[in-house]
């Protein structure tokens, strides 16, 4: 569910940067390419090959700069590794890997050949991400398998930066960080995340690096606080930051008895965004921002929900309140914005709606 819930924000926020990607390509390639560089079957084979040498170095580096972990350790939270592992993708971490990808327009490949490339690269990677497949030694020696892929995303020592290849090995052999699998893998982080929040797992890195910023003494310290290597991050900082902001996970060994109402509330999230996506050129302002803030807080419930929060009572109110508000947007109603407010505060104080909600909602089976 969490997986799933990461993947549906990365959706649906790229719905909105994804065309000022393209839009940089383009600029790059018309105005600063290198080289002319023509299409045919060789060129095309080259780009596949330059596309995963961008990458390998992208995702290096997103292991060994702070400022590129904060968005990528997102990715690597999961403890589980299956296809809803792959759905682990940030918006921040899609911004960065653009980044690292305008180098291709700037050598010279057409940027249409690029977005191309980059689609079957995305899903290539996809189905690495499986236990389905056991290793096929014989392939390993040039393509990424699951099993390959899998040492990426263990947290045994041995295991440890290593394959940053996404189709090719080649790269990991080349360069010294190729790793096959031996024993089986333990997925997930090596300090593993106390917390299923939406947010949380978005921004607690950030925070770490922030407080980690605040305590260092010096430029060159401050500096390594924010492009140092996450290696040398103070494992004391993160213990303290839950300490803050989270709860203590007394109920971690229980689950939701109404777990439906988490999977209705996905699904939801999952029909808006196909429905979204499909008509999102068609769609006003105040159709995108009711359709953004109407899933993004869901997600945030859901994550709340996983976590047994009592406040997520007041996100339901939040969520009534924007889709009564949009339609009374649509009607030309929206003088009366005040009336759905007063309504739930009069059936809240009325009913105990609060009360209600949290001994049937959140009920708990061990």
């Amino acid at each position: 569910m969490s997986n799933i819930s990461i993947g549906i924000a990365e959706r649906l926020i790229n719905l909105f940067i994804a065309a000022s990607f393209y839009q940089l390509y383009y600029f790059i390639y018309d105005d600063y390419r290198i080289f002319d560089i023509p299409s045919n079957a060789f060129i095309w084979i080259l780009l596949i090959l330059m596309t995963d040498f961008v990458w390998y170095w992208y995702h290096r580096l997103g292991h060994e700069v702070n400022f590129f972990w904060a968005a990528h350790i997102v990715h690597h939270h999961s403890e589980a590794f299956n296809f809803t592992t792959a759905a682990r993708i940030t918006t921040f971490q899609a911004i960065i890997r653009t980044g690292f990808w305008c180098i291709l327009p700037f050598l010279g490949f057409h940027p249409s050949m690029v977005i191309t490339m980059l689609l079957v690269h995305g899903a290539y990677s996809f189905f690495t991400h499986t236990q389905l497949v056991g290793k096929i030694k014989w392939l390993e020696y040039v393509f990424v398998t699951p099993s390959v892929h899998g040492v990426h995303h263990a947290s045994d020592e041995k295991y440890l930066d290593k394959n940053f290849g996404d189709m090719f090995t080649f790269w990991d052999r080349l360069f010294g960080t190729f790793q096959s699998e031996e024993e089986k893998p333990k997925y997930g982080l090596t300090h593993p995340l106390k917390s299923y929040s939406f947010l949380w797992q978005h921004f607690h890195y950030y925070f770490e690096i922030f407080e980690l910023y605040k305590r260092s003494k010096g430029f060159k310290a401050k500096f390594l606080a924010v492009f140092g290597s996450p290696a040398h991050m103070d494992q004391n900082i993160r213990p303290l930051l839950e300490k803050r902001f989270l709860q203590d996970k007394s109920t971690s060994n229980k689950r939701l008895r109404f777990r439906n109402y988490l999977y209705i509330q996905l699904a939801i999230c999952i029909l808006f965004l196909t429905v979204f996506t499909y008509s999102f050129e068609t769609l006003t302002i105040a159709d995108k921002v009711f359709v953004l803030s109407f899933i993004l807080i869901t997600l945030i419930n859901c994550g709340a929900l996983l976590e047994h929060r009592k406040w997520i009572y007041y996100l339901e109110y939040a969520r009534i309140y924007i889709i009564t508000s949009y339609f009374l947007y649509e009607e030309n109603l929206i003088a009366f914005f005040l009336v759905p407010l007063l309504i739930m505060f009069c059936a809240e104080q009325l009913f105990s709606l609060g009360k209600r909600y949290r001994d049937v909602i959140l009920q708990l089976e061990t």
